[in-house]
Order: structure tokens, then sequence, then C-alpha cells
């Protein structure tokens, strides 16, 4: 396993960090031994950051989560979760929310720190709120040893276009921004590299665009972009080869993206997404596979408020 520095905090982050949410039976129903083992798993790989929320599975990836670390020591690992977001259409950005959220996410997770804490999906409420109330409370949180870092995440790249210059942030979370289909997170990089902002990518998968399974109901991409997907998913699948490994490799193959998450409750699973981040990546197929895709590179869909999704649904390439 690689690792690479996350921005000014200066930690040492796996190129291939763990998501928590399947945790929370967020995709299929899950078995919490097995949930458990896979943790263990990651961390026996070299994935040495773990990443939750307590909306994943309302609460449920946090709880099954601070059992499976509970057994581990905790220099072993480095310790993410969210503050903001507690249901589908729940948030709360206060002061005295963000506080409590934490009280209970560390009751939950069985530590009494956290190393990263990020406020979670926050286009979805008005920038002051997060500038006047949720981040002070960041501050006050990381005063306290509560946290050591902080940081926002969200979909759209605006967002952090947008807030970043008003915020104080140690890192952020990007997701299905730095993946086959879309890679305009290559355009925020300079904003983050000059203020020396970590950064996480998340979903090399694209929420599960980028397989031959189907994306479920709920996905919010056109069907333009899941057809295209889908075509690029059965062509390697013809190839011989997994989609999946190619969008890991590719996603993690990134000198200046430090981590991209992946999320798993199947400890076979996180085991191979590991060891393929050591392997070569197959150029002519990726080749292939991009072109594939380029009718809608970098192609997303609208999250949260307007001023974050200014032109979307046009090409952004």
């Amino acid at each position: 396993m690689r690792y690479r520095k996350l921005g000014k905090t200066g930690l040492d982050v796996s190129v291939l960090s763990f998501g928590a949410s399947s945790l929370g039976s967020v995709f299929r129903d899950t078995n919490e031994d097995e949930a458990i083992r896979t943790v263990h798993e990651a961390i026996d790989a070299g994935i040495n950051l773990i990443d939750v929320s307590p909306y994943y599975g309302l609460t449920k990836a946090e709880t099954v989560l601070g059992k499976a670390i509970a057994e581990l020591p905790r220099d072993r690992f480095l310790l993410s979760t969210k503050a903001g977001r507690y249901g589908m259409n729940d948030f709360d950005f206060s002061r005295e929310r963000i506080v409590s959220s934490v009280d209970e996410s560390l009751n939950r997770l069985h530590t009494d720190y956290l190393d990263l804490l990020f406020l979670h999906d926050i286009e979805f409420v008005p920038a002051a709120i997060i500038i006047e109330e949720a981040v002070p409370a960041l501050m006050k949180l990381k005063e306290q040893g509560k946290i050591r870092f902080a940081g926002i995440c969200g979909l759209p790249v605006q967002l952090f276009e947008k807030l970043l210059p008003q915020v104080n942030a140690d890192a952020i979370i990007s997701y299905c921004h730095y993946s086959l289909n879309d890679t305009s997170l290559l355009g925020l990089l300079p904003l983050l590299e000059e203020h020396e902002i970590g950064l996480v990518n998340a979903s090399p998968l694209s929420m599960g665009l980028l397989g031959t399974r189907g994306t479920p109901d709920w996905h919010p991409a056109s069907q333009r972009i899941k057809e295209t997907c889908m075509k690029a998913a059965e062509y390697c699948a013809a190839q011989g080869t997994d989609i999946a490994k190619l969008a890991v490799q590719f996603s993690t193959g990134h000198d200046r993206i430090p981590t991209t998450l992946v999320s798993t409750a199947n400890p076979a699973n996180i085991r191979k997404n590991a060891m393929w981040t050591d392997e070569p990546i197959d150029d002519a197929l990726l080749t292939d596979v991009l072109d594939i895709l380029k009718p809608i590179h970098n192609e997303t869909w609208i999250s949260g408020r307007p001023e974050y999704n200014e032109g979307i649904g046009v090409n952004r390439s």
C-alpha cells in the first residue's frame, strides 16, 4: 500500500481508504460479523483511514464500526466522521447540534477523539449557516481536543470553489468527480494546493454507475450517463476485466489526489481492492474505456442549492 500526505494536516494516508457507509446497510443488508471482519481486513491490508457518518444507516454504520475498532489499537488507523446531516432531509448545522453530534459519535465509536470531522453535504443549506455557526463549532472542538482536523464535504465542485475562500478547512471530501467518467475535480486542485487543503476523493465507481449490475432507482444520474457507463462496464467484462479494478486503479493512481474512499462490507472485496492498487493499470484498456465514456465526460447532476449547481446538465469538460 502506498501513502501520501493529506495537505497541511501532515497525516500520511493510504491511497485507498475505507468508507464505512456499507456497514450501515446503505447498499444491501449486511451481516455484522462480516462487516467487522471487513474493517479488520482493511487495516491488515494497509488501509489506515476510515470514514463514516451518523447519517449512514441512521447511526448503524458508526455503531458497527465502533465495535470493529474497539478491538484495534487506536494508533493503527485514522478516524473520520461527519456532522450536520442525519437523514434524507434532516440537516442541522447549528453550533449546539454539531457539538452534541460529535459527543454522540465519540460514544458510538468508543474513542475520545476524531482525527477528522467533516460537515456533511453542506450544499443543502445557506452558506451563512456554515460560516457563522458550523465552522466556529469545529474550531471550538479542535481547541477542546475532540477533533484534530476539520473540513467540509459535498457533491458540487462549485461548492468548494465558492466556500473554501471563506472558511478555514484542513481537508475536504469530494465524491464522484475523480473517476473514469468524471475528472472535473482536477480543476479544483490548484485552489486546494494553494491553501494546502487535504483532499479525500470518494466513490471511484460513481455510486455504482461503473458496474454491470445497473444503478439503483435512486441514482440521480441521467439515463444517458447510466447507459454510457453500462456500455463501458460491459466492454471491460467482455475483455475479462471488472471495470471496478480499472476504476480503483485510475482513481488511486493520481499523485496529486492523496486518497480515494471505497465502501464495502465484504472482507474479500476490500482485500481485492487493496491488491489492485499495487498492480499496474492496463493502459490499452483504459484508453478504450475513456473513449467509450468520452460523450458524457464530466457530466454530473444537481445536488443542493441552485448557487452551487450553475450550468449543471451541460458538459463541463
